[in-house]
């Protein structure tokens, strides 16, 4: 039996290169910043092919960290995953 999981709407960053996304990682890990690395969603183009995906709650703190890391970033948005 298949289950589907339920989509929720969840705040999405994208970046211009894989090391930026992967010093978002390294950094809110060490920090214990909400969220996680996912694909890019289709729904969205971005220049590399990882995103940020965090609770939607968690905006301000986000834009405030990725100033604090020195981390440039694409966009920010919402989508359902």
């Amino acid at each position: 039996m298949i289950t589907m999981l339920k989509k929720e709407l969840k705040l999405i960053i994208t970046f211009h290169t894989t090391a930026e996304a992967i010093a978002m990682e390294k950094k809110s890990k060490a920090q214990g910043v909400a969220g996680r690395l996912i694909p890019v969603p289709r729904e969205i183009s971005a220049g590399c092919g990882l995103a940020w995906c965090a609770p939607l709650e968690e905006r301000e703190n986000l834009r405030e960290k990725l100033v604090y890391f020195g981390i440039n970033y694409q966009e920010i948005h919402e989508v359902l995953v």
